[in-house]
């Protein structure tokens, strides 16, 4: 896998189509609001993206901003710090309420470790969210270093497109082990050993990387995908 020094300044998102036929005038559908957690980490370039995807985007940050929103997406940063940030907030346990309703949430990178039911390599007194049943290894991949990109077929997933998902992981976790409900979407060979850096379970969505920075909107678009369904269900 090749090694990059500093991840390139974000591309600018192409606006997306998430369906088509009939059924899928936006005059027909309603609009979903999907928040971003905006206490540390990538916080525009996830909202840019979701606004590619047609969606209402908002920054949140405290408890009643949550209350706004169908879905949330988990920036990535310091999963610590956001540990931290997210009870002085006052926001972990509203947002485990809300997981624990059935909210959509995505989290990318360190978003991946907070929704993680178990860790390896905790800080501590470091907190999770939860809700995926699986267990994360923090900086897994390494240092800002050892960062990397590599090309991930998400083809099941991506509605039958075969064009490779170009992936950027920065002092990224990897999964080490998944419950039976857990879904793994794509995987990283590292040593011989297929290690997972894309999951879903039931509303829940996490990936090792950072689509944010790529310009390629089609995970967001899955999500969004993802709180729409839910809120059809509801």
């Amino acid at each position: 896998m090749p090694t990059i020094g500093a991840v390139t300044t974000p591309t600018a998102v192409p606006e997306v189509t998430l369906e088509t036929g009939p059924d899928a005038s936006s005059a027909t559908r309603p609009s979903v609001s999907i928040g971003v957690l905006a206490v540390q980490g990538d916080v525009r370039e996830h909202l840019d993206t979701l606004r590619a995807c047609g969606v209402h985007a908002l920054p949140v940050r405290r408890p009643a901003e949550l209350v706004q929103v169908d879905g949330l997406v988990l920036p990535g940063g310091e999963s610590t710090t956001i540990d931290r940030l997210l009870r002085a907030f006052h926001l972990a346990e509203p947002l485990q309420e809300r997981l624990a309703a059935g909210m959509p949430a995505y989290g990318s990178c360190a978003g991946m470790i907070l929704l993680a039911d178990r860790l390896v390599e905790a800080h501590a007194g470091q907190q999770t969210l939860g809700g995926l049943d699986m267990l994360v290894r923090r900086n897994a991949f390494g240092r800002q270093v050892d960062s990397f990109e590599a090309d991930l077929d998400l083809a099941d997933v991506l509605g039958g497109d075969h064009e490779p998902m170009r992936a950027v992981f920065i002092r990224a976790p990897w999964v080490e082990e998944v419950g039976d409900d857990v879904e793994v979407l794509a995987s990283v060979e590292v040593d011989g050993v297929s290690r997972p850096v894309a999951v879903r379970q039931d509303h829940l969505l996490a990936t090792s990387f950072h689509p944010e920075v790529t310009g390629d909107p089609r995970i967001h678009a899955l999500f969004v995908r993802m709180v729409r369904q839910a809120r059809d269900d509801a």
